[in-house]
């Protein structure tokens, strides 16, 4: 078991890996970095220095924040995670960790977790990506929901993009998040479609939050 800072900044959610920050992305298949390789909790990774033509200059760039690299889902994927963000703490491990709380089902499209969600009493598939500091909700019933606004997001492959945002009441088990959601780039949206999701939850729902993330069980517990 690993303890590391977990520091959210600029609507990021970064680890921190011998002093360097590390974007923790759960929306990547793949991570990359300036290092070669990288160690947490006893486990080494070989990693590239870019992932779909992003490098760490422009991560940093598309961020706000000087970063070192990105951890997707080919090094996330090995642990147990509780992310403690009322504390600024990670907890890694290669063993099972237990976390009391109500456990979320997660499904898998090409390396990228899956999650069910309501909103306005229907059931929708999305992605859970902590890479992404709001959530995309790709429906025609958007914008029938509270205006919060307009924001540059950026998407490997994709680079940077502006969206309207609206306020969004989604159910995620027994508990509703207010999330600002926006709509995606019409390119990334019909990959939405292929795998049969309508849209992203984004880091909005580990503020202020301690949460499970358990990807070798297909969990998040709440």
């Amino acid at each position: 078991m690993t303890k590391l800072p977990l520091i959210f900044e600029d609507g990021h959610l970064f680890v921190e890996l011998e002093g360097n920050l590390w974007l923790f992305d759960t929306g990547a298949p793949e991570s990359f970095g300036e290092a070669d390789n990288l160690t947490i909790a006893g486990k080494q990774f070989n990693v590239d220095n870019s992932y779909m033509g992003l490098t760490v200059e422009k991560l940093s760039q598309f961020v706000g924040v000087q970063c070192f690299g990105l951890l997707g889902n080919d090094v996330l994927g090995h642990f147990d995670h509780i992310l403690d963000c009322t504390k600024g703490k990670l907890t890694v491990s290669t063993d099972e960790l237990s976390y009391i709380g109500q456990s979320i089902p997660l499904f898998e499209f090409m390396g990228i977790p899956i999650l069910n969600v309501r909103i306005a009493n229907c059931e929708y598939k999305m992605f859970f990506d902590t890479g992404a500091q709001i959530s995309y909700f790709q429906d025609d019933s958007l914008v029938d929901f509270p205006v919060a606004g307009s924001i540059t997001d950026f998407y490997p492959g994709v680079g940077q993009f502006q969206t309207d945002t609206h306020q969004v009441p989604v159910e995620l088990g027994d508990t509703t998040f207010r999330l600002r959601c926006g709509t995606l780039p019409s390119l990334l949206g019909a990959t939405l479609m292929m795998a049969g999701t309508q849209g992203i939850i984004g880091n909005q729902i580990l503020a202020n939050q301690v949460i499970g993330y358990f990807p070798r069980r297909s969990a998040l517990c709440l």
